[in-house]
């Protein structure tokens, strides 16, 4: 079988900081032995990373470039000989910006057992189009996007397991699989959806990715509480690499993500964020709601808040104060960004 995977940031999608268990490696688990990843910006960034991740793992790895947008459909098009083995297996299709308990195991027993063409995962609604669907079932009779009045309470996760046929319906050209696709496999009665269990999440946006990471340490308290990090210095849930070193006096939590190689130094506050690999946070910092990228640094006394993003190799000075908004890579900050913007 394969997996497909429409990227919008190869960081979401790989990043080991916000969990234990990518997507990837739970494709592996249900038998998955190559993932095509749809690209469409910088390929030559994430290459040597996917390489480290393919040897890692023991799964094949591509990437399938796009020299012009193809909406979510037209890119499986493009990677149409990769998807196409001739076995007449189904393939699975993913967003990168979702995150979930990956339940595909289940998902195989509910596509083979329906018999029809596709199977998507939906979830509870908020701000999404609906699927409407038969409850007993799960045949899918129409998409609403973004309904005003009531019309039914799921919405598309954007996980699905389709089968080879599908191909014949998608054109190479920008094509939408939520708006022209799977409405005509409702139509002919061949989509079946299937209700996701546990938690799921678009985190897509940085906000997003926060509440992300707390339903995913929320999850992981359930299932595996082992992995979360103890001692009088964490509170709730808290995700700590083993390679990571967190000095004397910190306190560190709820819902915080530390990836591997980093560097905590005493007297130190995090809450509500991820710190990404490599990253310094120098002494009596403090970071909240915010996400701080590869290999940057925090200096000392210096805090951090209001959903401030900074991107890999940033430097903030000591004494400094973040408030919001987004620094661009590789980038050195000596002054207080008092109120949030984008700083390039």
């Amino acid at each position: 079988m394969r997996g497909f995977f429409g990227l919008r940031e190869i960081g979401l999608l790989l990043c080991p900081s916000i969990r234990v268990s990518t997507p990837i490696e739970a494709l592996k688990d249900v038998g998955v032995t190559e993932v095509i990843l749809a690209i469409n910006y910088q390929p030559e960034v994430m290459l040597n990373f996917l390489k480290d991740f393919e040897d890692k793992l023991g799964i094949k790895i591509t990437c399938s470039q796009e020299t012009e947008p193809l909406g979510t459909a037209g890119p499986l098009a493009l990677a149409r000989d990769k998807l196409i083995d001739g076995s007449g297996e189904p393939f699975f299709v993913l967003n990168s910006d979702v995150i979930s308990e990956y339940p595909f195991a289940e998902l195989i027993k509910f596509h083979k057992a329906h018999g029809g063409e596709a199977t998507i995962m939906v979830d509870e609604p908020s701000k999404y189009g609906v699927v409407v669907m038969e409850e007993e079932t799960g045949k899918v009779d129409r998409f609403v996007e973004k309904p005003k009045i009531f019309v039914g309470n799921k919405i598309n996760a954007g996980i699905y397991l389709l089968n080879p046929s599908i191909m014949d319906r998608i054109k190479l050209r920008p094509t939408s699989i939520e708006k022209e696709v799977f409405p005509k496999i409702a139509a002919d009665e061949k989509l079946y959806a299937m209700v996701l269990p546990g938690f799921w999440m678009d985190i897509g946006q940085p906000k997003d990715y926060i509440t992300g990471l707390r339903l995913y340490l929320d999850s992981l308290r359930r299932k595996s509480p082992y992995k979360l990090a103890v001692g009088s210095h964490i509170v709730g849930n808290v995700l700590v690499h083993e390679s990571a070193v967190i000095g004397e006096g910190c306190l560190i939590g709820p819902d915080v993500a530390i990836g591997p190689g980093c560097v905590v130094e005493s007297g130190v506050r995090l809450s509500r964020c991820t710190v990404m690999r490599g990253v310094r946070i120098k002494k009596h910092a403090c970071i909240s709601s915010s996400i701080i990228g590869w290999h940057s640094t925090v200096g000392q006394w210096s805090r951090v808040e209001n959903m401030t993003i900074l991107g890999e190799d940033v430097h903030v000075g000591d004494e400094v104060y973040g408030n919001g908004g987004v620094v661009l890579p590789h980038k050195e900050i000596k002054y207080s960004i008092l109120k949030p913007e984008i700083v390039m």
